[in-house]
């Protein structure tokens, strides 16, 4: 089995198949017959995977891992994008709702041969590259495009406004489970209370822990006191509780 991983952009695409060799054998309209399903490849079927949509002119193959097939023909082939991966060459019940995408590329005859089957990921740009296939003297190409800008505009936009509640949240709360940096964890969850509000009140519930873990009793029951309210009015009775325990205990230290 050849595994392909090839990075275009800042998308990650791979190639798993098997290499069958020519061996001095007629390939294309012999062992492989023109206008016959193949499993492109020989043993288990061919997967192909996108962490991103791809665009092969005007169509579109969503990310995700799917089976390659091909259907040979003398001036073009159908390779047909299967969603179901698990299957040992060309499945006993093909499902036609399961091709998500066909492409028809044209046949380039090659003036040397190419004596084991090759598949590839070339003329790589940062939106886009070229699927290829070759063996015998056969090459089909196969162009896409890949909406790289459409990617780093949003990173960018979202590493510029900066950590969302959530970001702060998730550091407070892994600085209060680990035992780390105390004033830290209490900035960092005071950001995500200030941003999400009160009535996230799992947030206010961590502040008011961690405000007891600086040694801020009074301010903590507090704090609790407002999770407790909030936790009520969704309806979660564990956080009600929680609260109710934790101020209890806070009390006696306060």
């Amino acid at each position: 089995m050849c595994v392909i991983e090839q990075s275009v952009g800042l998308s990650e695409l791979q190639i798993a198949y098997s290499r069958p060799s020519k061996r001095e054998r007629l390939i294309f309209g012999a062992l492989v017959p023109y206008d016959e399903m193949w499993r492109l490849g020989a043993n288990k079927n061919t997967t192909f995977t996108t962490s991103d949509d791809l665009y092969f002119s005007g169509d579109t193959l969503p990310k995700g891992t799917y089976a390659m097939y091909a259907t040979p023909k003398k001036q073009t082939w159908d390779v047909i994008f299967y969603a179901d991966d698990s299957n040992w060459g060309i499945p006993d019940e093909w499902e036609a709702s399961k091709a998500v995408l066909t492409i028809s590329p044209k046949v380039q005859s090659l003036s040397g041969g190419v004596e084991t089957m090759t598949m590839a990921i070339d003329h790589i740009k940062t939106d886009g590259a070229i699927l290829s296939i070759a063996w015998d003297r056969v090459r089909i190409e196969m162009p896409f495009t890949i909406d790289t800008k459409t990617k780093v505009e949003n990173s960018i936009s979202k590493t510029m406004s900066g950590p969302t509640a959530n970001d702060y949240y998730s550091a407070a709360k892994y600085y209060f489970t680990e035992d780390l940096d105390k004033v830290k964890a209490l900035t960092w969850i005071t950001s995500a209370v200030e941003i999400r509000g009160a009535s996230a009140y799992w947030m206010t519930r961590l502040k008011a822990q961690i405000l007891a873990w600086n040694g801020d009793y009074k301010k903590a029951i507090e704090v609790a006191q407002i999770s407790m309210k909030a936790a009520a009015e969704k309806g979660n009775n564990d956080y009600v509780l929680m609260n109710e325990k934790s101020i209890a205990e806070w009390k006696k230290k306060n």
